[in-house]
């Protein structure tokens, strides 16, 4: 095995974008959404660390290796405490890894309620009328951006498990008037949506949380019309780093034991049917993992 000295806690910043969770530490002391406390007190995420085996906001699990539906609570909890905070006004991201005109766009509470690690819409290139579907759509920050740049003409879907989220997506999408938008009850290894029926799937730092990646990307080629694309945000491993390795970085539900390397990203992807396979870092995340850009096509 590689030796690899890995720092558990928050992930890096290189080109002062946030990561997954925000920003991690103020200057009074008190943490950010993924931050330790100075102080001994916690941010937005009330706790850090966890000792049942279950994350807090972004903190570090005892158990990060359970089944599939134990890290689908790990998850579930994590954001259903992110949509609680951010529709009482404290921020767990405030969609600092949007632009200025973005997020003049949007209710802030879909801002405070941003926890993805890259902008999926700056490489997705929507067009008027055409349907975007965003995975794990949380506050619906990424799936009213959409449905402005696809127009009247077109559709924006979001799909999230969580009910607070998706409560909170709602409200925000009524508070900004989108009437081209739908959010979903669901999971993104079913998607509730019929075959072919999609131009282009969206996500932000979501894909990573999945304990079923294949039934993932299986899904996506099948809700895709031919022709259809994926570009998305997501945390992504080098090479190198085994799953061993991820997993002393940091938990399921803080983005980092479930992330893919970027070979495994290729493999799967191309395996589900995809062509045209990229995976492009764009800024550090944690000691050799990335927040990444992936994009593909249906044939």
């Amino acid at each position: 095995m590689t030796d690899i000295h890995l720092t558990p806690g928050t992930p890096a910043e290189t080109d002062g974008t946030a990561t997954c969770c925000g920003t991690a530490t103020d200057t009074s002391g008190e943490a950010g959404c993924c931050g330790t406390a100075t102080s001994g007190d916690a941010g937005c995420c009330a706790t850090t660390t966890a000792t049942s085996g279950e994350a807090g906001c972004c903190g570090a699990a005892t158990d990060t290796s359970g089944d599939g539906e134990d890290i689908r609570a790990q998850v579930r909890a994590r954001y259903a405490d992110a949509a609680t905070r951010a529709a009482e006004g404290s921020s767990c991201g405030g969609g600092t890894l949007y632009g200025d005109d973005e997020r003049g766009e949007l209710p802030e509470t879909a801002l405070r309620a941003s926890l993805g690690c890259g902008n999926p819409l700056r490489v997705a290139e929507l067009g008027p009328g055409e349907t975007v579907l965003d995975l794990g759509s949380g506050g619906g920050i990424d799936v009213l951006l959409s449905a402005r740049r696809v127009g009247p003409t077109g559709r924006a879907h979001g799909l999230d498990m969580t009910d607070e989220m998706l409560e909170l997506a709602r409200r925000n999408a009524a508070e900004a008037g989108a009437t081209n938008v739908e959010f979903h009850k669901g999971h993104i290894e079913d998607i509730p949506l019929p075959d072919g029926t999609v131009d282009v799937i969206i996500s932000n730092c979501v894909i990573n949380l999945s304990a079923d990646k294949p039934s993932v990307f299986a899904e996506m080629h099948r809700v895709l019309r031919p022709g259809g694309r994926i570009g998305i945000s997501d945390v992504v491993a080098e090479d190198h780093l085994t799953p061993e390795q991820r997993r002393v970085v940091g938990d399921w539900s803080s983005c980092i034991a479930g992330a893919l390397s970027r070979s495994e990203y290729l493999g799967g992807l191309t395996a589900a049917g995809f062509t045209e396979v990229s995976v492009e870092f764009t800024a550090a995340y944690a000691e050799s993992m990335h927040s990444a850009i992936i994009r593909a096509r249906r044939p």
